[in-house]
C-alpha cells in the first residue's frame, strides 16, 4: 500500500483484520465482535504503509464509502462480517511456554501477586515471543517480557483458552508460574546524613568576647569624671588678659 492508501484499500485491510485474523494482529475480540479503536489503530499502524491511519481515517471511511462493512458504538469497533472469526475455545494442548508482557512500574507487583487482566477481561498471551513484545509495546515501550510455564499453572488450576492460532487466554497467572528479568538492585542512599546545628561555645565565669568589628575603645574607669572636672576648670579659671 502507499505511504497514505485511499478509504477503500484501508476498509478492506481492517475488515479482514477484524473478521478473519484478528489473533495475527494480536487483538481479541469480546463476545459481539468489538475492539476498541485506539486499540484497533494500534496494531494497524505497526503494518507497513499504515503508519499514517487515525480515527479520522476511520471516521472518512463511514463517511464517504457505502458498503464498508464497519460498524461503530462509540469506541469500539467491528465488522459486519463476523462468520470466519476465531471461536474461543478450551486450549487442548496448549504449548508449553506462552509469552506476555506487563508494565514496568508494575512489575515488581507482578512479581509478588500474579499477572492479573488489564484493559481486558482475560490476560493475553501469546506462543510468539515477538507478537507478545509488540503488544506490549502498544501500552509500555519499555514493557517487561514474562515466559509463563503453562503446565505449572495447569497444576495451580489455572485453566487457558485459544483465541486464534497464536493467542491465549487466562483469567490469572499465579506466582511461580512465570519467569522474567531480576529486578534492578537498589542502590544504597550514600546521601550524608544532616548534621545537627553546632551549639554555642561555653563562656568560663568572668570571661568575656572581644568584638573585633567594634572601633570604639572600651571606656577607662575615671575617663568620663575627669573630662567633667577639665571642663568644670576651664570654665572656672579665667585667662590671664581678663583678670
Amino acid at each position: 500500500m502507499s505511504q497514505k492508501g485511499s478509504p477503500k484499500q484501508l476498509a478492506k485491510f481492517l475488515n479482514y483484520a477484524l473478521g478473519r485474523r484478528p489473533d495475527e494482529f494480536g487483538l481479541v475480540t469480546d463476545k459481539e465482535g468489538f475492539v476498541k479503536i485506539k486499540e484497533l489503530i494500534k496494531a494497524t499502524n505497526e503494518e507497513e504503509g499504515l503508519k499514517y491511519v487515525r480515527r479520522s481515517h476511520i471516521d472518512e471511511i463511514m463517511i464517504t464509502l457505502p458498503n464498508h462493512g464497519l460498524e461503530i458504538a462509540e469506541n469500539l469497533i467491528r465488522t459486519q462480517n463476523r462468520e470466519h472469526l476465531p471461536k474461543r475455545t478450551f486450549a487442548l494442548d496448549p504449548p508449553k511456554l506462552l509469552y506476555t508482557c506487563v508494565r514496568k512500574k508494575a512489575y515488581p507487583y507482578v512479581l509478588d501477586k500474579g499477572i492479573k487482566p488489564t484493559g481486558f477481561s482475560k490476560v493475553i498471551l501469546s506462543s510468539h515471543r515477538d507478537l507478545a513484545e509488540r503488544m506490549g509495546r502498544r501500552s509500555d515501550h519499555s514493557a517487561v517480557l514474562l515466559t509463563v510455564q503453562v503446565n505449572r499453572s495447569e497444576e495451580k488450576g489455572v485453566v487457558f483458552f485459544q483465541a486464534g492460532a497464536p493467542l491465549f487466554l487466562a483469567d490469572f497467572i499465579p506466582p511461580g508460574c512465570f519467569s522474567g528479568p531480576p529486578l534492578p538492585k537498589e542502590l544504597p542512599d550514600t546521601r550524608k546524613a544532616d548534621k545537627p546545628p553546632k551549639e554555642p561555645a561555653k563562656m568560663p565565669a568572668g570571661s568575656f568576647f572581644l568584638d573585633l568589628n567594634k572601633t570604639e575603645r572600651p571606656a577607662t574607669p575615671g575617663a568620663s569624671q575627669k573630662k567633667r572636672d577639665k571642663k568644670h576648670k576651664q570654665r572656672r579659671e579665667r585667662p590671664p588678659w581678663r583678670r
